[in-house]
């Protein structure tokens, strides 16, 4: 099912109202494990389909490669979702999530960095132009 910018970008802030949420309740410094975990607790208490450490797996010449990509949510079947608990955001990371969204053939992805001391600092929003 095709959803529309506005279904996404709805989706979207959920997402990241969930994100602050968890990130405000916890803080910064515990591992990148814990967050997803947390943060895949409130989306579905709030009623938002997600699924955690879906397999990514790599189409090469007609065959399915499983090479152990996962992403870390996907989020209403529709977002991809990377967690982050790291000084900063590295262009490393932005590339992992681009590589995820095509890999997958969706359209958003958010990076969220949980380690950053104001959480709206440790967040990049990464469209796929397919």
């Amino acid at each position: 099912m095709v959803k529309s910018t506005d279904d996404i970008n709805k989706l979207s802030r959920i997402i990241l109202d969930a994100a602050m949420y968890v990130h405000s309740s916890l803080g910064p410094g515990l591992l990148e494990s814990a967050y997803e975990h947390c943060l895949y607790f409130e989306l579905h208490s709030r009623g938002i389909a997600c699924e955690r450490q879906l397999e990514l797996p790599i189409m090469y010449r007609g065959h399915r490669i499983d090479a152990g990509y996962r992403s870390d949510l996907l989020v209403g079947d529709t977002i991809i979702v990377e967690l982050k608990t790291t000084e900063r955001i590295l262009p490393v990371h932005e590339a992992q999530l681009l590589s995820y969204l095509k890999l997958s053939n969706k359209r958003l992805g958010l990076l969220i960095n949980f380690n950053a001391i104001h959480l709206k600092d440790g967040i990049k929003r990464m469209v796929n132009e397919l």
